[in-house]
């Protein structure tokens, strides 16, 4: 059995990963966030179209199905290796650590702004594809509609405390991916945390914020000052779980075993 990688390795392995995600171009990067906001919403109409269809004969285990079916959204952002905003907090941060000699809070600053903004471009334009009349059977809007509305009305702390969970997680899901062996394993564990940030109680502020916007565009009652403060307040409770909760103390961790640089 092949023995599991140390924390060093891991370290090691993220600082590699993040060399590649800082040293991207403009170009490169918003393409690949871009690709990355409509994929999301694959995963979004998905677990809409699935739960339509479960729900009649099975009820409330149409809200397992749907978390199923949207965790393939995350299994092809993996293997498509895109950029998602909060995915890309634990490399480029190990890698930021290691750059000694500059400071790295601009390379920093740049991808997380500028992969955070095409998440929501790249979703946003394609969810329209999906608002068309007939795109989608009324059962599956439906079904989108009434996720959006709950989500858009829940309170600002609701949001705050699910998007430190969900920035935990899907923070985890970058720190795993270079911790195991093998693209099955990557593509497993990539699953496992979709279905898990379907299923909730979690929020990513691109999953939610489309989410939210696709089923507005279907009928849902939300408004555009609701719009605005769910994404600037998941957005911080991402931050928060993502970089406070995860990524930091992996990197200390790392450094406080073997030392990065050993």
């Amino acid at each position: 059995m092949t023995a599991p990688r140390t924390p060093s390795e891991i370290f090691e392995r993220a600082v590699e990963e993040g060399d590649r995600r800082l040293d991207q171009s403009f170009l490169e990067l918003a393409s690949t966030s871009f690709i990355a906001g409509f994929t999301i919403v694959f995963g979004i109409v998905a677990l809409g179209l699935v739960e339509s269809f479960v729900e009649p004969t099975l009820g409330h285990v149409a809200n397992v199905a749907g978390a199923l079916a949207f965790g393939l959204g995350v299994v092809f952002l993996v293997a498509g290796r895109t950029e998602l905003f909060n995915e890309n907090f634990s490399d480029p941060t190990a890698a930021a650590v290691e750059r000694s000699d500059v400071s790295p809070l601009p390379a920093l600053g740049r991808l997380w702004v500028v992969t955070l903004v095409f998440n929501l471009v790249g979703g946003g334009l394609f969810s329209l594809v999906f608002a068309a009349e007939g795109a989608v059977p009324p059962e599956s809007a439906t079904v989108l509609e009434t996720t959006a509305e709950a989500v858009a009305h829940r309170s600002p702390l609701s949001w705050f405390t699910r998007g430190i969970a969900g920035g935990a997680l899907v923070s985890l899901l970058s720190f795993l991916l270079v911790s195991v062996r093998g693209d099955g394993s990557r593509l497993g564990l990539a699953y496992a945390v979709g279905v898990l940030l379907a299923l909730g109680p979690f929020d990513h502020v691109v999953v939610s914020v489309l989410h939210v916007f696709l089923g507005a565009l279907l009928g849902a009652t939300v408004t555009r000052t609701t719009l605005v403060t769910l994404t600037a307040v998941v957005t911080a409770g991402n931050l928060v779980g993502g970089l406070g909760l995860v990524t930091f103390t992996h990197v200390t961790q790392a450094m406080g075993s073997d030392g990065p640089d050993e």
